[in-house]
């Protein structure tokens, strides 16, 4: 290949450049001279792997009605001499909209592409969910330039994984391969039509394993340095051994194209929600019932730990499998069903790939010491959490912070039994430090519930380490670090 030719020449320029510095620091010592050649680098051959493999490539392109071409009235004047222009003035006005001999507005079609690859002889497709979730007809361009019509099986938007099919035998298959024994460092492979160019091939190492991104919380991205743009969605991430380790799904980027971060979704994670889609056309999820939130190198401190690690459990939601099982608010998941809880983002994809129904064990740091819990995982549901508003209102002042006692009105709409102060201002200080707001409402410091404002005041101004104070926020439980010196 070109480009590994001029890597190659490019080491052996470095290392002739280095055999020149030795001998002149040496004076001319020949016992220092290099007893053979260099060693050669060499980099993967990838021709094979695209040969075998890049047949059950596809491409996808979603066709519907759009909304109306804009009329002739944003269109600029024309450059054209007198007599033209006003016989084009007179056809302009002809067809404004309530003239007679006006012309219907067009309707233009939208159209948008995409990638897949083959799991099936008669005909199943894998791709992204939001390359097919858009509505309109659907066409698969097969390697040897058919096109097919395909139909949508099923979707599921949590993941980005999408399975359609088309009518049609004998296809050529991908080999699906393991995710987990990917390591970082790996080389890979992505086969897609970027920008429309179909079977564009590009390569690049496994970055990272296990990325959690904003609203994608059950899928463990794999991140990697292929080369992705638009069109690239839906497409197979290949290992060297020609197996499908990964579905290209999105990039990281400031300017809308590929700028070396790219991310996948586990082909094991795809591959469960393509059971799931072919036997009912839905998927469902474990649900454990807490609200979590990261446990921070100041978290970590007020509650005692080594290191920060696990998933703070800012709330356990009423009627949960986690209320059942008897977790607390403040505990910190640490083990879930036999695996390492590494950080709050890594809970939620070990939740969701449990089937309801199943029993789980559970760890737990509580006060310093490792609990364990049997769980029974439900199905994940829509929960919709009503927000508090506001208040400003003075009250007691310490640490930059002005709060007060709840309403009883307050109270029964944030949903708190007894206790509680609401944060009103919000000074230069340590409150402003650690990022207290506000209306936040300030439930309890670590696991003590607080009663009341005069408390909170006498607990704080006796402080001498990082606190955890447990806030609601717009409806949401969070735990925030409270350093009183401000640091």
């Amino acid at each position: 290949m070109k480009s590994g030719s001029i890597v190659k020449g490019a080491l052996g320029a470095l290392a002739g450049a280095g055999l020149t510095l030795g001998l002149a620091g040496c004076g001319g010592d020949d016992s220092a001279a290099p007893s053979g050649p260099a060693p050669q680098v060499n980099l993967p051959n990838f021709t094979d792997l695209v040969a075998h493999a890049g047949p059950a490539v596809v491409n996808i392109s979603i066709s519907a009605a759009s909304q109306p071409a804009a009329d002739d009235r944003n269109r600029p004047m024309p450059d054209m001499p007198f007599g033209e222009l006003e016989e084009w003035f007179k056809r302009f006005f002809d067809q404004m909209p309530g003239q007679p001999g006006q012309a219907p507005p067009q309707q233009m079609p939208r159209q948008s592409q995409g990638s897949g690859f083959i799991i099936s002889e008669d005909g199943y497709i894998l791709t992204n969910a939001h390359v097919v979730g858009q509505g309109g007809d659907v066409v698969v361009k097969l390697s040897d330039r058919r096109e097919l019509v395909a139909e949508v099986v099923g979707l599921d938007r949590h993941s980005d994984v999408a399975l359609i099919k088309v009518e049609a035998d004998d296809l050529p298959v991908v080999e699906i391969g393991d995710p987990d024994n990917l390591k970082v460092g790996a080389w890979v492979l992505a086969i897609g039509s970027p920008f429309g160019f179909e079977t564009s091939v590009t390569a690049g190492i496994v970055s990272a394993k296990g990325r959690n991104l904003a609203g994608d919380q059950y899928v463990p991205f794999l991140q990697t340095d292929v080369a992705i743009n638009p069109g690239n969605s839906g497409g197979p991430l290949f290992n060297l051994s020609g197996e499908v380790v990964g579905i290209n799904s999105q990039i990281y980027s400031r300017t809308g194209g590929y700028q070396g971060v790219s991310f996948a979704i586990p082909i094991d994670v795809a591959m469960s929600v393509v059971k799931q889609l072919r036997e009912s056309g839905s998927v469902s999820r474990g649900w454990l019932g807490v609200q979590i939130q990261e446990v921070t190198r100041e978290l970590a401190e007020s509650f005692d730990m080594d290191k920060p690690e696990g998933a703070l459990v800012a709330q356990v939601l009423p009627d949960s499998p986690a209320l059942k099982a008897g977790v607390k608010q403040g505990d910190i998941i640490i083990e879930f069903n036999d695996s390492a809880v590494e950080s709050a983002a890594g809970l939620p994809p070990l939740v969701g790939s449990v089937p309801p129904g199943d029993e789980v064990e559970l760890v737990v740091l509580r006060d310093g010491k490792r609990k364990s819990l049997d769980v029974e995982i439900s199905r994940l549901e829509t929960d919709d959490m009503a927000a508090v508003p506001a208040q400003e209102q003075p009250g007691t002042d310490v640490l930059g912070l002005q709060f007060r006692d709840l309403t009883d009105d307050e109270r029964d709409s944030a949903g708190v039994d007894r206790g509680a102060v609401v944060i009103t201002e919000v000074g230069p200080g340590p409150g402003f430090s650690a990022g207290l707001r506000p209306g936040d409402i300030v439930m309890a410091v670590g696991s003590k519930p607080v009663q009341n404002a005069r408390a909170l005041t006498r607990t704080l101004r006796n402080a001498d380490s990082t606190v955890a104070l447990l806030v609601r926020r717009d409806g949401t439980p969070l735990f925030v670090a409270l350093d009183p010196s401000g640091k």
